[in-house]
């Protein structure tokens, strides 16, 4: 029969026997001790070799991790890939460092190694944030004696030394020579099968980000009203079920409903307007910047250009935050870097107006 008791640290001892056999195992959790102990004796029961627990030990940060992930399968809050890597990256690097050895000292020496390996200061500042979570759940959640000053500390200290920090706010703004490059350098590549020329018009008409093109899907594209539905937008605060409906507009050089009409024959097969690997469009665009000798410019930067015409096309503040989806105006604000020829055309649009 098994045998669960409380010991002075406050873990949970599990000890099974039955029919001759001895097992025990330690558990952070009474309801985690008790699953074991109820598998281990059906296991005996079947005839079964009793095996060792798949949990990490309950002294390790490696178990606050194990908390985490499971409290929230428990509540249906799965994680997303890119929380799940960085999960597994800390792991790699802090799971078997017991909690009572998480001390300034000990988290400071983290940082300094994690940015000697090249880690950036938001990098780094993202670390922290994880694992002041980590802690702060086990603490609040299950009761474990966890000091989430040190964090604190370490974090400041981190700072100090500059090896944490926000980063720096692009401004690149792709020129209307180097567009033209890359859409002609794309049509004129008879082995470029994913239609990149639309692609980047398409990018810049919507100033949608490159995972949105590539999960829009036809269900979500109002013709009616020629709008169209982004699931699960970005967002610091909320991303699952964060919905949003933007208009397909033609103001900025670009149509972005034409582009829609252009891409329809190309994915009729396909739920997806757009019906290609993102990572792939990121290699071919990366791929002709190369080959057409332009620096530095990103994918993410042509979001940046769209919401940059947008401006320049008169639109206020809310109602360019209503096409790109920020909620907090502060951020929109870094896309208000327009260039000083345009403020003509943008005095004469304005003097326009007035006489109408």
């Amino acid at each position: 029969m098994a045998t669960i008791r409380k010991l002075p640290s406050g873990n949970w001892r599990a000890q099974v026997r039955r029919k001759g056999q001895y097992v025990n195992e330690t558990f952070r959790r009474f309801k985690d001790a008790e699953e074991w102990a109820l598998d281990t004796e059906r296991r005996i029961d079947r005839g079964e070799t009793p095996t060792s627990r798949s949990k990490s030990d309950p002294t390790t940060f490696a178990y606050l991790i194990e908390l985490h992930i499971e409290d929230m399968k428990a509540v249906g809050r799965v994680q997303r890939r890119s929380k799940v890597f960085s999960l597994e990256a800390l792991e790699r690097r802090l799971g078997k460092v017991k909690l009572a050895e998480l001390t300034r000292e000990r988290l400071i020496k983290f940082g300094r190694d994690r940015a000697k390996g090249g880690a950036g200061p938001v990098t780094l500042g993202a670390d922290f944030a994880y694992i002041r979570a980590l802690m702060l759940h086990g603490a609040a959640v299950h009761g474990l004696k966890i000091s989430i000053d040190q964090v604190s500390l370490a974090r400041t200290a981190l700072k100090h030394l500059g090896l944490i920090g926000k980063g720096k706010s692009r401004d690149r703004r792709p020129t209307v020579e180097e567009i033209q490059k890359l859409e002609e350098y794309f049509e004129s590549n008879p082995r470029q099968l994913i239609p990149m020329s639309r692609i980047v018009r398409f990018a810049i008409a919507t100033a949608m980000r490159q995972d949105e093109i590539c999960r829009l899907l036809w269900k979500d594209v109002d013709e009616a009203k020629r709008m169209v539905t982004i699931r699960d937008r970005k967002d610091p605060r909320q991303k699952d079920g964060n919905d949003q409906k933007i208009p397909l507009l033609d103001v900025n050089g670009y149509d972005a409903w034409g582009l829609i009409e252009e891409q329809r024959p190309f994915s009729k097969r396909s739920d997806r307007v757009f019906p290609y690997d993102g990572r792939s469009i990121g290699t071919a665009f990366r791929r002709a910047c190369r080959a057409l000798n332009i620096e530095d410019l990103h994918f993410h930067d042509l979001r940046h250009e769209g919401a940059s015409r947008l401006f320049e096309a008169g639109f206020p503040i809310e109602k360019v935050a209503l096409v790109t989806g920020h909620k907090d105006w502060k951020q929109l604000k870094r896309y208000t870097n327009l260039r000083p020829e345009d403020l003509h055309k943008f005095a004469a649009a304005q003097k326009a107006s007035r006489v109408a």
